[in-house]
């Protein structure tokens, strides 16, 4: 395969991808002649690209020609269109061609039906946080990758701590594997608690504070996230991904299911066994407030990816959000 397309959101799963496929396909004395990279800021870009595709390896090894931050699969001219029908088929299979995008590419275009034609295509799109089994899996995988071995109970703290972020992820088991020092023995929870910390498990702690209506507690929890450096956005995430569980936990129990498998399918649960304590959870709650805190939520995420101030705007939004709680009881 000579052409190849990644896309999504998960920059630094791309970053990993792209760096192995870097180290496969070209031969470090000849790099200079071989690697040329163009990020797609000009119309000339992708032309640019596959001519220099074209062209043979000098020396020893493949090469490699990457489009970056690419929109031909959102848009393209004409032009654009004729040279693409022109070269993919006809690349020679010593050169690879990547190009690289965190859109979707859009299936509708005839630029997209064509590179999907020729190219090998990868998604790297984000873990949505609310599906923890689906975490567990990625930690997992990357643990045996890079040659860690955990414990069940190790997996699922680390997934709770570093929740989609693929970066967080490899640092802290990069952490863990020098730790452990080659050996083959399972890393477990006590190793684990010293090394990675775990802001996600605050963030929850803050959802079961606001789902409480303990205002003073929640703003506290806001302050320290927030000391610890634990972004804004990372915060909203864990936040919307829970309350996005007990409401639709919520919506089966008033319908009247009561199967803890059926309730954990509809609520995309990867273990039944969390339903029992989730229905606790939401005992104290109504489906009203549920509903009533995501628009609080959405907007709390919208200002903050606009540039408000985190601190202010989560302790505002949380206060809000504690108050819908507090209706209730009141």
């Amino acid at each position: 395969m000579s052409i190849y397309l990644y896309w999504g959101e998960d920059d630094y799963g791309m970053e990993i991808a792209v760096k192995k496929l870097r180290d496969r396909i070209l031969d470090p004395m000849w790099i200079s002649f071989n690697y040329t990279v163009f990020n797609h800021d000009t119309a000339e870009a992708p032309i640019l690209a596959l001519n220099q595709a074209m062209t043979p390896p000098f020396g020893a090894g493949g090469r490699l020609v990457w489009l970056t931050n690419s929109n031909i699969c959102q848009q393209s001219s004409d032009k654009l269109l004729a040279e693409l029908e022109r070269t993919l088929p006809v690349i020679p299979e010593a050169s690879i061609l990547l190009i690289t995008t965190s859109n979707k590419p859009d299936d509708r275009l005839k630029s997209t039906k064509i590179i999907k034609k020729y190219a090998e295509v990868r998604e790297f799109s984000l873990i949505p946080p609310w599906k923890t089994e689906l975490i567990v899996q990625q930690v997992n995988r990357v643990a045996s990758e890079i040659g860690v071995k955990l414990t069940p109970r190790s997996v699922e703290m680390i997934s709770e701590a570093v929740g989609n972020d693929t970066r967080l992820l490899y640092n802290e088991l990069e952490k863990i594997r020098l730790y452990a020092n080659d050996s083959n023995q399972p890393q477990d929870l006590e190793v684990v608690a010293k090394l990675v910390r775990n802001t996600t498990q605050n963030s929850l702690q803050l959802a079961g504070a606001i789902r409480s209506g303990n205002t003073a507690q929640a703003l506290s929890l806001v302050a320290d996230l927030i000391a610890a450096a634990e972004p804004g956005l990372r915060i909203v995430a864990t936040l919307i991904g829970q309350f996005r569980t007990w409401l639709l936990v919520k919506v089966m129990v008033e319908s009247g299911e009561k199967s803890p498998q059926e309730i954990a399918k509809f609520a995309e649960i990867g273990n039944p066994k969390r339903v029992y304590f989730l229905l606790k959870e939401v005992q104290t709650l109504t489906q009203s407030q549920l509903l009533a805190m995501l628009p609080i939520l959405l907007d709390l995420e919208v200002s903050l990816k606009q540039g408000a101030s985190e601190l202010t705007t989560l302790q505002t939004k949380v206060i809000e959000l504690c108050q819908v709680c507090q209706r209730k009881s009141a």
